[in-house]
């Protein structure tokens, strides 16, 4: 993130005290709480909220469940969140949290127990103005659900606003859940449609089938593009006449949500996905997937990053070079937190809005934010990754500007 950070803000030629600033967080909280687990034992848990920053509006993020969570993780995904919210418009600041356990060992007690104690340790610290949680890997909707309830409780009324991604029935909203993989998919055939590239003449790889993966194959397969390969952690499958995606998610949720043994097609390595010869490939499971040691054998020509970071600033030269058309996670991603702040609007505004509302706003503000970053893109003669960085330093820069001259301006008595 500081590499991408770094490059774009030498091109503003951005002051040094703001660079500053906006490289380092406004808060990062580290809480430490114990709940007694199902066998009656006490256990401690280890948890962190990081704002980033808040000059465009309160900070958004994401709580991520796993036993790799660590400060520096968290820090990179706030940040992150700051620059998504901005290339793409959305009047919000960027957060992130985490907490060290491993939900697949907690049953859904002891899941609401952590999620309860958390939330209760940072009650001063969300807020529908102030920060605003969201799902994130190994947390979803009952999760959400616990935060909003046990905040209500803390402020003796109900509170629907405080976070997103909660259930329908507790105030989430309609495309919540695809939200991220319809981003992903509305980006890929404008990045195709910009290679002059036909969707049903395309082909596609898309490593991960987790919620964005999942989705984003789906929403393409309708739209004609032929997807030959798809992967999860359990296993890699090629097909070079095309997997049938509803066939396979059919599969996939009939097998304990894993593509494992799917007989569809021929089993690939996990690496070998990468290096496919496609149009386009999509890493949507995790980062740092195409590195120094492999970025020159990507054949793809156009990669879109549904996961966070999975190309490394090693990286982006080689592809470059190699003219691979990279289209940067914070604005490939970003229909997730688009459809949050769809979601925190209509809690805000006591309203219900209908699906296709929600798709069309969704699609337009995509739309805008691919336009902008490829005409900053040509102006500055840069990678689409650095267009958007510089997209998004800039508007921080002086929103966070304008409020220190604000803040600092003389206050004078009134007679």
């Amino acid at each position: 993130m500081i590499d991408r950070f770094n490059i774009a803000a030498d091109i503003l030629n951005l002051d040094e005290s703001i660079r500053q600033k906006l490289q380092r967080p406004e808060k990062q909280i580290v809480v430490n709480f114990s709940i007694t687990l199902d066998n009656g034992t006490e256990q401690n848990f280890e948890g962190y909220r990081v704002i980033h920053n808040t000059a465009l509006g309160p900070s958004k993020g994401g709580i991520r469940y796993d036993t790799a969570v660590n400060l520096d993780e968290v820090k990179a995904l706030a940040a992150w969140m700051t620059w998504k919210s901005a290339v793409t418009g959305i009047p919000f600041g960027g957060a992130k949290g985490g907490i060290i356990c491993d939900p697949k060992t907690l049953s859904k007690t002891e899941l609401e127990r952590i999620t309860r104690a958390y939330t209760k340790a940072l009650s001063d610290i969300f807020g529908p103005e102030k920060d605003v949680p969201a799902p994130d890997m190994g947390t979803g909707p009952d999760e959400m659900g616990w935060l909003m309830d046990e905040f209500s409780l803390v402020h003796g009324k109900t509170i629907h606003a405080v976070v997103t991604g909660k259930h329908l029935h507790s105030g989430g909203s309609l495309g919540r859940v695809e939200a991220t993989g319809r981003g992903v998919s509305i980006i890929t055939l404008l990045a195709l449609e910009k290679l002059k590239l036909r969707p049903a003449r395309s082909t596609a790889a898309i490593q991960g089938f987790g919620n964005v993966g999942l989705h984003s194959a789906l929403f393409l397969y309708e739209k004609g593009v032929k997807i030959v390969a798809v992967s999860d952690v359990s296993e890699a499958f090629y097909n070079p006449d095309g997997i049938n995606i509803p066939e396979l998610i059919l599969y996939y949720n009939l097998n304990n949500k894993t593509i494992k043994g799917y007989p569809n097609s021929v089993a690939i390595k996990h690496e070998d996905l990468l290096l496919l010869d496609v149009d386009v490939l999509i890493p949507a499971a995790k980062e740092d997937v195409i590195t120094q040691k492999n970025a020159k054998d990507i054949r793809a020509k156009i990669i879109i990053e549904a996961a966070n970071g999975p190309v490394s600033s090693d990286a982006d030269k080689i592809l470059h070079e190699n003219n691979v058309l990279v289209v940067p996670d914070i604005l490939a991603n970003a229909g997730g937190v688009t459809v949050s702040y769809f979601e925190w609007l209509q809690n805000s505004l006591l309203e219900s809005w209908r699906i296709h509302q929600i798709n069309k706003r969704l699609e337009d503000i995509l739309e805008k934010g691919f336009e902008t970053v490829f005409r900053v893109a040509v102006k500055h003669d840069v990678t689409p990754r650095i267009a958007a960085y510089i997209i998004a330093l800039k508007k921080v820069a002086e929103t966070q500007s304008v409020k220190e001259v604000a803040l600092e301006a003389p206050k004078f008595k009134q007679n």
